[in-house]
């Protein structure tokens, strides 16, 4: 690890570490739980709005967990562990309507450009950081956002909490030959990923259909098929651009 990404990922005075006790293997997973239930409480309508926003800032939360490991395998260190709860969601907030008010533009943008189908899933960009999107546009969308995201974490790191999203994209601009070849790597991840999802639902439906097990084995398995591929796509996410900025840092020394 060069001592420019050292800098980056600088570790700050220890504080109260977050725990979510017999879920400190599955450090995402009560954030990914929440951000499921609120996804079903969206898609049945009434209170959509909010529960959308409840299940991006979960699944925000869970990017935060997820970005500290991510970062430390890489051989940098951060400070996202040593975090309170509240500060963890101050800074979820910040990046939350920024990157809101990015997706609803870019929405607008390619719905008066193009005219497609395709611009309300970009809606979805915060979503698909962890589940499916409904399309590859959407899919290439998701790992960009992530890709913003997972750079104003580390800009806030070294400057007292600040999220900047123009700053972000500035630097994303600068690394674009190392983010950008993470974001397509990611993306066809993604897709591939989608299809291999797609695929096991369909095991999981005939499963439901034609066995005799109990209904609390077919809800287990059920859960089990949302939350592997909710957390494999969060890592894939972060270890992939972890190393994409990485590389770019090294490159730029």
């Amino acid at each position: 690890m060069t001592i420019a990404l050292r800098k980056q990922l600088e570790l700050q005075p220890a504080r109260p570490e977050t725990s979510f006790g017999p879920f400190k293997l599955l450090h995402a997973l009560p954030w990914l739980i929440l951000a499921a239930a609120m996804r079903v409480i969206a898609f049945g309508g009434g209170v959509a709005l909010p529960a959308t926003i409840v299940s991006d800032l979960s699944i925000l939360l869970a990017f935060f967990a997820t970005a500290q490991r991510s970062i430390e395998v890489a051989g940098g260190q951060s400070s996202l562990g040593e975090l309170t709860m509240g500060e963890q969601f101050k800074l979820s907030l910040a990046i939350f309507w920024r990157i809101a008010l990015l997706m609803i533009a870019a929405t607008i943008g390619v719905d008066l450009v193009g005219r497609t189908t395709s611009a309300r899933h970009l809606m979805s960009g915060l979503d698909g950081v962890a589940f499916d999107q409904f399309t590859h546009l959407g899919r290439f969308w998701s790992a960009s956002i992530a890709t913003l995201v997972l750079l104003m974490i580390v800009r806030a790191e070294r400057s007292n909490g600040q999220i900047a999203l123009f700053a972000a994209i500035a630097e994303f601009g600068r690394r674009g030959l190392w983010l950008g070849a993470a974001v397509v790597v990611l993306g066809l991840l993604n897709i591939a990923l989608g299809f291999g999802q797609e695929l096991v639902r369909s095991a999981i439906w005939n499963f439901w259909q034609t066995s005799a097990a109990s209904q609390f084995t077919k809800n287990l398995i059920y859960f089990c098929f949302i939350f592997s591929f909710a957390m494999l796509r969060l890592w894939l996410t972060l270890t992939i651009l972890t190393l994409g900025l990485r590389q770019s840092y090294v490159r730029a020394d």
